[in-house]
């Protein structure tokens, strides 16, 4: 049996416990109001920074293809492992190719039997691996830990010259020298686990392999060409000169295979109702915020791809050679001014929230106040002027780790562009357009929403990432 409204609305007098009333409640009032809504909210709208900072260059004919002078030095790759246990840790044959001394080396055999050879190798923290001067008796490929490259400054202190970490190796160097000596020594910062490979078994074969000695006899002949100091072929000069000498002749030579970005993109259908689009119009149009929470959706995706797509996201197109580690782990100022100082004209920092609090915790520690910077109007955190922005698309390892990440942008300053098209059939947003695609038998309409959009690093040194950045507190 119902209960009447009254009896809900105004409670008899002798219930216990509840006050009566002597006018019209709150509950009973609202069913003659409206109220007043919001739009629908997404807690997932991040602010963007990346796709704000990137100057948008429209790609016409759908591909980019960027044009560098001929590069005579080969840049540094990493190699991965498979690991199996403690001891039974091997490098994955095909990646032996990310050397600079292997690049290009196709006999998939040959390789691996080189992976094979290598040993496992235990190391403590602070111990020695080899120092500068003595005779190079091994390669090696850090599997995990860190260590330090250092050399005797000219007063004799210690001089820190870089740090080797995960994926990266030492010794390759040494190809095509009779007597390879090691140019800085090494010390293990952690205990970690190394690859190591003796020299005599490299010397074994490459008498052995033919293809594999042409390899890197060509490698080494490559190394002796005339290059300026980025590696690109070098154009002869001659300044100085009096009189009337002969000058020399040559040219900028270019690369014969130039690098092409694609436009890649972000898709979806969106199903609407005739029925929800017909009459659920007032006071919001129902299609049109479904169309914009879609979009909001499409748009940090976009991000997320120019960041962690293997194709062409920084994480994984920025050169070997723009990569620095952290020093201690945490983010200090001194990182931060290492990777400002490996390229010019640095527009703006990358980082993860979390690895932008580590970097102030490590200023608070230093008694530092890092400075701010406008950026459209707002005032963002800054460091030697550049300002810090949070990309929460940046990942965070389960080893709470990540990156920070340092541009130039613009192609004017041969720097990192982000990549569209406009004018597109149905165009929504510049880049964006939204196709109808009928209304099937069941009602709903259906549009396609896509994206299309890519990034491009004009030169190695537009991009550089600071890795291994350690985001957990630590004690005081």
């Amino acid at each position: 049996m119902s209960v009447p409204e009254s009896a809900t609305d105004n409670p008899a007098p002798d219930d216990p416990g509840e006050p009566q009333l002597t006018s019209l409640s709150t509950q009973a009032a609202r069913r003659l109001t409206t109220t007043t809504k919001s739009e629908p909210q997404m807690q997932a709208i991040s602010s963007r920074w990346l796709l704000k900072a990137l100057p948008w260059v429209d790609v016409r004919g759908g591909t980019y293809r960027v044009n560098r002078r001929l590069q005579l030095k080969i840049g540094r790759g990493r190699v991965q492992f498979e690991q199996n246990g403690a001891n039974d840790i091997k490098v994955i044959p095909e990646t032996l190719t990310e050397l600079p001394v292997l690049r290009g080396y196709s006999d998939i055999d040959v390789l691996k039997e080189v992976a094979t050879r290598f040993r496992v190798r235990e190391v403590r923290a602070g111990q020695v691996l080899f120092e500068a001067g003595q005779p190079v008796t091994e390669a090696y490929l850090v599997v995990h830990g860190r260590f330090t490259r250092y050399t005797a400054g000219k007063y004799g202190e210690e001089e820190i010259t870089g740090v080797v970490t995960d994926g990266d190796q030492m010794g390759d160097e040494a190809i095509g020298q009779s007597d390879p000596l090691w140019l800085s020594s090494v010390r293990a910062e952690t205990a970690g686990v190394l690859l190591a490979l003796p020299w005599d078994v490299v010397t074994e074969l490459t008498d052995r392999v033919p293809s594999l000695a042409a390899h890197l006899q060509a490698f080494a002949e490559r190394q002796k060409l005339p290059m300026n100091r980025k590696g690109e072929a070098d154009v002869p000069l001659q300044a100085g000169h009096v009189g009337e000498p002969t000058l020399p002749g040559g040219f900028v030579n270019y690369d014969l295979a130039p690098r092409e970005y694609e436009l890649s993109l972000t898709q979806t259908v969106l199903r609407v109702h005739t029925r929800v689009a017909d009459l659920y119009n007032d006071p919001m149009n129902q299609t049109e915020q479904q169309l914009r929470l879609t979009i909001e959706e499409i748009r940090e995706r976009q991000e997320w791809e120019l960041v962690n797509n293997r194709e062409f996201g920084l994480l994984h197109n920025v050169d070997y050679g723009q990569r620095v580690s952290t020093f201690t782990g945490p983010p200090t100022p001194d990182d931060m001014d290492e990777l400002l100082a490996m390229r010019r004209k640095t527009k703006v920092f990358l980082a993860h929230p979390k690895a932008i609090a580590a970097f102030f915790r490590q200023c608070n520690r230093r008694g530092l106040v890092p400075g701010t910077a406008t950026v459209e109007g707002h005032e963002i955190p800054a460091w030697r002027g550049v300002p810090i922005l949070p990309c929460n698309k940046i990942p965070v390892s389960d080893r709470h780790t990540s990156s920070i990440i340092a541009l130039r942008t613009g192609e004017s300053d041969q720097g990192v562009i982000g990549l569209f098209q406009t004018g597109i059939p149905e165009e929504y947003q510049p880049g964006l357009n939204v196709r109808f695609m009928g209304i099937d038998a069941a009602a709903i309409i259906s549009y396609l929403v896509t994206a299309y959009y890519s990034l491009a690093i004009l030169v190695p040194d537009a991009a550089g990432i600071l890795e291994n950045v350690q985001i957990g507190r630590t004690a005081d």
